[in-house]
């Protein structure tokens, strides 16, 4: 029950986490727009838009892994 409530607020950590996303991709893409589309401003770009992806993606698996974890634990 405790974990349960926690993965709850875990949700809702995760929907906090998107909008943080969008918020350091906003930067990441105004500088390659800003820099003329070097290859260096775009290599650097694709690297930031990559780290700032897997730290969004990568607890959406965690989370989704975690709750079928609860659930199969869970008392009927």
């Amino acid at each position: 029950m405790l974990l349960a409530a926690l993965l709850k607020v875990g949700g809702i950590a995760l929907v906090f986490n998107e909008v943080r996303g969008l918020v350091l991709a906003a930067p990441v893409l105004y500088g390659m727009w800003t820099s003329g589309g070097s290859i260096m401003a775009i290599w650097l770009g694709i690297c930031a838009l990559g780290g700032i992806a897997l730290s969004v993606i990568v607890p959406i698996f965690a989370y989704k892994k975690l709750d079928k974890f609860v659930k199969a634990k869970a008392p009927a």
